[in-house]
């Protein structure tokens, strides 16, 4: 079976993907919107300035309408350049469990995406070219290797967004080469991502000392209520990798405490499993088997997650000094020590989800087929 996501065609300018189709036509608007500053607040009394909520608003959409198409164009770029190569080192690499966690790892940093990681497992176990037990290494895998942006949206490079828009642009366009025109639109859609995260962490500057703001988001703290909001955003924008990105850049501008940060990212855990249960819809029962890994495999941790949350938080506080980076460095343990704890049970796992979900019982002979066999 072939995914309608990998093939030899050769990659568009602009890929109208999901939600890539809209995005693109809001992209020169919010290129306008986003190098437009707010406009100077004036002082409502002695204390305090008047914030114009809807610049605000206006500044913050064209900054995410920004970064999410930056975040499918590089998807949908890296998914055709290494779309079928990557399906073929998923089948070999799946055989053994710790080859399968690394091969997960890098397959969702090489795409962007560990939806598409696990989309693809499950049409490869669909069409029987692998087992169900092979893959549930590689989806813990994949979980591991979505942290991997978000280590990199914290790294503050947004000084360096507009060259690599310019040189990615430039290369995209000028050279007749397949490969460095799809190179150079690699290059532009990770300008565009944190060009857009720069974009969002300006529009909520004005924000930084608004009591009201900051008194909800410090509701969020609250891991149920953090998880939730962070569950919401994902489901809503369909990339937990977009939801990091958005709460490290409210981070960095103050707006999100660290307790909050880990609550919100073990929400968006939840939320990315959407996507690959729909996947997983008319699928075999292996197939369907895979998805509901996922879902189950990530609730677990994240319950987990919750349970000791304060630990967690406790530990990234001291792994680094800003919040945004100790966000990010929470959401790589909690994923790695969840790999751990479950990886020496995939046997078990597999086996209990087998009896939870059978395979489907063979079609009794009928007609002139069981008259063949007497």
């Amino acid at each position: 079976m072939k995914l309608k996501y990998f093939g030899s065609k050769a990659a568009k300018p602009f890929p109208a993907g999901r939600p890539g189709f809209l995005l693109a036509g809001l992209a020169p608007l919010a290129l306008l919107l986003a190098a437009s500053p707010l406009p100077a607040q004036e002082p409502a009394d002695a204390g305090a300035a008047e914030i114009d909520w809807v610049s605000v608003a206006i500044q913050f959409s064209a900054g995410l309408s920004l970064f999410l198409y930056g975040v499918t164009l590089l998807s949908q770029c890296l998914r055709e350049v290494a779309g079928d190569r990557m399906r073929r080192v998923l089948e070999g690499a799946a055989r053994n469990r710790v080859a399968g966690v690394a091969t997960g790892t890098a397959a969702t940093f090489i795409l962007d995406s560990s939806s598409v990681t696990i989309i693809i497992l499950i049409a490869t176990v669909n069409a029987g070219l692998l087992s169900f037990a092979h893959v549930i290494p590689v989806i813990m895998g994949s979980n591991i290797g979505t942290t991997l942006s978000s280590q990199i949206y914290a790294l503050n490079v947004e000084d360096y967004a507009p060259v690599a828009m310019i040189v990615g642009l430039v290369t995209s366009i000028l050279p007749k080469a397949e490969v460095w025109r799809k190179a150079g639109l690699i290059l532009f859609g990770l300008g565009l991502i944190f060009f857009g995260l720069s974009v969002i962490g300006d529009s909520v500057k004005p924000l930084e000392d608004h009591p009201g703001l900051l008194r909800w988001m410090e509701r969020m703290e609250t891991p149920l209520l953090g998880a939730l909001a962070g569950c919401v955003a994902t489901l809503v924008i369909q990339s937990s990798s977009a939801t990091m990105g958005i709460v490290i850049a409210l981070a960095s501008q103050g707006l999100i405490s660290l307790p909050a940060g880990v609550a919100m990212m073990l929400g968006a855990e939840i939320g990315t499993c959407a996507d690959t249960l729909i996947a997983t819809i008319g699928r075999s029962r292996p197939a369907v088997r895979a998805g509901l890994f996922h879902l189950l495999f990530n609730i677990a941790t994240v319950a987990l997650g919750l349970l000791f949350v304060h630990q967690l938080t406790g530990w990234a506080a001291g792994t680094a000094d800003g919040v945004p980076r100790q966000i990010a460095n929470a959401h790589v343990a909690f994923n790695v020590l969840g790999t751990l704890l479950f990886l020496p049970f995939t046997a078990t796992i597999a086996q209990a989800l087998e009896r939870v979900i059978p395979d489907r019982p063979p079609e009794p002979a009928t007609g002139r087929v069981r008259a063949a066999a007497e």
